[in-house]
């Protein structure tokens, strides 16, 4: 064999040796990529994550809570007078309107009472008399003394003079009350305020005739009013005097007013068993108007505390559960509760949870423990797809 044909013979071998390397390393490759497949398709998928909405959640927090029965009642004033007219006659004139403020001793209105001026006068004059008469006994009995000191006259001319003295006496005091009386009589024709306050009513004008016990006016003080309500019966172990009792009216609705029980009937109303409390109210700003209905509750127990529904609690009357939301995943929580508010329907929680844990309510409550979960607030419009830029130096169509 000549040295050509062995050198080609050579290159062959060479070639052949490194086409079968390239092959079996092309095999092995292959065969690495095809495990890797089959091991991605062989993993466990990832659990679901489920959407909840805003809505089907509630958050722990702290808040007030209170106990205590149910009242209802309306608001009327603690300090009222009705004025009265004290004497009949004309009415000449009235100074205060419906809604006007008044003080203490300021007149009101005038009756007209010429047959009292009348006796005034005439009780004036009857003084005057017999005070003259009076006087003129007294210089008579001191001239007796004298006349009898002196042997001129008999004792029983003293004895005469004395009483006189004491009948003129008697007679200027009868006549001293009888002005008195007129006088009184006079005076009840003007009228005047009797406690300061606000003119609720006056029925009467210029002009009417009125008689004795009309009546003209009605003022109250709007400072202090009461609440007159009402308890069940079966709540009165609840109930005591100082008692807070918060209570909202019609005319505020968004507003809590607060005052404390003054008296507590000792009776009940037999068609009702509802027993009458009534509750003092400081009403200094005046806000709160005698007349409207107020409803409201006596504060038997408060605290602050952390507080939730009563909704998103399960089996509360035996072994209190809730479900919370932690790290993405629903668990379910033991809780142990305080003071519970029905009325309200509120409890208060003193242990299993923490102020800010977030529990579901509503549908949510059907979410089984250990579900994987995302909270999505669906009242907020969703965010508009937004196309992706060109590319630079693309070519517009």
């Amino acid at each position: 064999m000549t040295g050509h044909a062995r050198l080609r013979r050579i290159d062959w071998t060479a070639a052949l040796v490194g086409v079968t390397a390239s092959l079996v390393l092309a095999a092995g490759c292959g065969n690495g990529a095809t495990k890797e497949a089959e091991a991605k398709a062989a993993a466990p998928a990832p659990p679901p994550v489920l959407e909840i909405g805003k809505e089907n959640t509630v958050r722990v927090g702290l808040d007030e809570i209170r106990t205590g029965p149910s009242i209802s009642g309306t608001l009327a004033p603690k300090d009222q007078a009705t004025v009265r007219a004290e004497v009949g006659g004309s009415v000449l004139s009235v100074t205060a309107e419906q809604g006007q403020a008044v003080r203490r001793g300021q007149v009101l209105a005038r009756i007209e009472a010429r047959t009292a001026g009348e006796a005034v006068s005439s009780a004036e004059s009857s003084v005057r008399s017999q005070e003259q008469a009076l006087d003129l006994a007294r210089r008579e009995l001191a001239r007796a003394e004298k006349l009898v000191a002196a042997g001129a006259v008999a004792e029983r001319t003293l004895e005469a003079a004395r009483n006189e003295v004491v009948r003129l006496e008697s007679e200027v005091a009868g006549a001293r009350s009888r002005l008195s009386s007129a006088r009184k009589i006079l005076g009840d024709a003007t009228v005047a305020a009797p406690i300061s306050g606000v003119v609720a009513a006056r029925p009467v004008n210029a002009g009417d005739v009125v008689a004795p016990g009309t009546p003209l006016y009605t003022i109250v003080d709007p400072s202090s009013i009461q609440l007159e309500a009402s308890v069940p019966s079966e709540s009165l172990t609840a109930v005591r005097v100082g008692a807070a009792v918060t209570f909202q009216v019609r005319g505020y609705p968004d507003q809590a007013f607060t005052g404390r029980i003054e008296r507590i009937s000792p009776t009940a109303d037999p068609a009702t068993r509802q027993v009458p409390i009534w509750v003092t109210v400081d009403n200094r700003s005046g806000r709160l108007v005698a007349g409207l209905f107020a409803d409201g509750r006596v504060t038997q127990e408060a605290r602050r505390g952390l507080v939730l529904p009563l909704s998103v609690i399960a089996d509360p009357g035996t072994t209190p559960t809730v479900l919370r939301i932690r790290d993405g995943k629903v668990e379910r929580v033991t809780v142990r509760l305080g003071l519970v508010d029905a009325q309200n329907e509120r409890a208060e929680v003193v242990e299993g949870l923490s102020d800010g844990d977030m529990l579901l309510t509503g549908v949510a409550q059907g979410v089984t423990p250990g579900t994987q979960v995302r909270v999505t607030d669906r009242s907020q419009p969703s965010a508009p797809a937004v196309a992706p830029a060109a590319p630079a130096g693309a070519s517009k169509s």
